[in-house]
């Protein structure tokens, strides 16, 4: 009776210790590609941040309902370019991600309708920046902050 309880511990700890080693090998495949995965959500964030984004696409030919308008696409696209990436982050992470891209829409929408459809988009870029100094928290440096943290734990 000794001897089989012995075999049945031998294979359970074999058993065990080759779903350990099974779970280190998918690690070492999958951390690459997580930590691969913040980056470019980091990188999402820093180039909507909105100081950068009116930077990168400011045109002097545009009014403010073009320029609104070219700043709306950039952040969705940049956002769709990006949505595979939330098999790789956590959850809240990601919602952190689109809440704040969100804000960014919504910010760029009001200061649009509180100015002349046809003002030069420099206009748009001064009202953003306004309301962007105007709020002390901002959630995409709130997001970055916090996909940082958490691609950190990863280590």
């Amino acid at each position: 009776m000794g001897y089989v309880l012995d075999i049945e511990f031998f294979f359970e700890k074999r058993i065990c210790t080759k779903n350990l080693e099974q779970r280190f090998e998918a690690q070492k495949t999958v951390l690459p590609i997580r930590l691969e995965a913040y980056e470019r959500i980091c990188l999402l964030l820093e180039r909507m941040l909105p100081n950068n984004l009116l930077i990168r696409l400011s045109n002097p030919e545009f009014n403010v309902v073009s320029f609104q308008q070219v700043l709306i696409a950039e952040i969705r696209a940049e956002l769709a370019h990006n949505f595979s990436q939330q098999l790789y982050i956590s959850d809240d992470a990601w919602l952190s991600v689109k809440n704040a891209l969100n804000e960014t829409i919504s910010m760029i929408n009001l200061s649009a309708q509180e100015l002349d459809p046809n003002a030069p988009s420099i206009e748009l870029s001064k009202k953003v920046i306004e309301k962007v100094l105007q709020n002390q928290h901002f959630s995409t440096e709130s997001a970055l902050n916090f996909v940082k943290d958490e691609a950190r734990k990863l280590f």
